[in-house]
């Protein structure tokens, strides 16, 4: 008796029409932890599980292509998006966060506030995420070819798949500094342990972050309603809590 009133709960708690269905999402190594609290509220209130894939974004694009049962595709740049909809591989793409890129070492009172440890030459190895893969990483190539320092620190490159591997050699110790993403290393504002430099925005390309609906998903309820949800305003909210930038509400 329990489990029928359960059931019956469940079936009243969708949308009057609709059935829980499965949405397949790639997603930004850099999104990983705030798309997992997405699920989970996404599922709660709408009955639809998110099942959530994470890496690279140039590694998605490649798998897209050769028809990975992606439903939805949540980048790390705005670029890939729009190449997808240009092959007409997806649909209705929009920007979801604007990512912002931090000099990071786990040991405090090692980056200064203004990256001047850079230039000290006081670090043997610097974890950045591969630029032919991840944004992030070609944002900090971007900003060290500005600076004049690629060339110089080009020797003491070390390069992850994408930026959640970036992170690990920093964290681990195996680099002593780091690229990452602000929202892996603070939270609701504040550093979570280490030592920081937060890139000015106006020193490398922006980093926005754009989702698009990929083919397989255009028929999918469940792929349909993950991107309405993305789009309001508790999605935004918990998004922003990242350490994230958003756009404007259209």
């Amino acid at each position: 008796m329990k489990r029928c009133i359960g059931l019956l709960l469940a079936a009243i708690a969708l949308p009057l029409g609709a059935q829980a269905g499965e949405v397949q999402v790639a997603v930004a190594a850099n999104f990983a932890a705030p798309m997992q609290k997405l699920a989970s509220m996404f599922e709660a209130e709408t009955g639809h599980k998110a099942v959530v894939s994470v890496g690279s974004t140039g590694k998605f694009y490649a798998q897209v292509k050769h028809g990975a049962p992606f439903d939805v595709l949540l980048a790390a740049d705005d670029e890939t998006p729009a190449r997808l909809e240009r092959e007409g591989r997806g649909t209705g793409r929009f920007t979801y966060a604007i990512g912002r890129l931090v000099l990071w070492s786990r040991q405090a009172g090692v980056v200064d506030a203004q990256g001047g440890v850079l230039r000290t030459g006081r670090f043997e190895r610097l974890a950045v995420a591969d630029p032919k893969l991840a944004p992030y990483g070609a944002a900090a190539y971007e900003l060290l070819g500005r600076l004049g320092l690629l060339d110089a620190l080009r020797p003491r490159l070390v390069h992850g798949e994408n930026i959640a591997q970036a992170y690990q050699f920093a964290a681990t110790g195996n680099a002593q500094l780091g690229f990452v993403a602000m929202s892996q290393v603070y939270a609701d504002g504040k550093l979570k342990e280490g030592s920081a430099w937060v890139v000015p925005a106006a020193m490398h390309a922006p980093i926005r972050q754009d989702a698009i609906l990929l083919d397989k998903g255009r028929n999918s309820a469940a792929a349909s309603a993950l991107v309405q949800y993305l789009k309001g305003d508790k999605a935004r909210a918990l998004i922003r809590s990242y350490a994230y930038d958003l756009p404007p509400v259209r």
